[in-house]
C-alpha cells in the first residue's frame, strides 16, 4: 500500500527556514502529482503547494507564494517543501499527499487520495 512519511518539521523563529521532506513508497512515484497541505486544530486542511508528475509545473497558495518552493526527486521518491521567511501564521501540521496519476499541480483536496501522518511546524514570533 502507499506510504508517505514526512520529516523536517520543528520549531523556528519568525524569519527562519525549514525544509520538509516526504518519502513515498508503494506506488510508481514518478507518475503521480504530489502536494503539501497544512492544518491547525479547529480549521480545515488547506493547500500549500503542489507539483505535477513531471515536476515542471507547480502551484502555490497565495499565502506562501514567493516564500515556499516545492520540488521532487523521482530517483529518491521524495517531494520536498523549502520554506523561507517563515511567519507565526505558518504554524501548522504539514502533510504531503499523492495527487492524480499523470496529473497536474491541483489545489483541490479531493484529488489527493493518500496522506502522510504529518510533521509539526511551529514558528515563534
Amino acid at each position: 500500500q502507499v506510504q508517505l512519511v514526512e520529516s523536517g518539521g520543528g520549531m523556528v523563529q519568525a524569519g527562519g527556514s525549514l525544509r520538509l521532506s516526504c518519502l513515498a513508497s508503494g506506488l510508481n512515484f514518478k507518475t503521480y502529482a504530489m502536494g503539501w497541505f497544512r492544518q491547525v486544530p479547529g480549521k480545515e486542511r488547506e493547500f500549500v503547494a503542489a507539483l505535477n508528475w513531471v515536476g515542471g509545473a507547480t502551484a502555490y497558495a497565495d499565502s506562501v507564494r514567493g516564500r515556499v518552493t516545492i520540488s521532487r526527486d523521482n530517483a529518491k521518491n521524495t517531494v520536498d517543501l523549502q520554506m523561507n521567511s517563515l511567519k507565526p501564521e505558518d504554524t501548522a501540521t504539514y502533510y504531503c499527499a499523492v495527487g492524480l496519476q499523470y496529473g497536474g499541480p491541483t489545489k483541490v483536496i479531493g484529488s489527493y487520495a493518500s496522506w502522510g501522518q504529518g510533521t509539526q511546524v511551529t514558528v515563534s514570533s
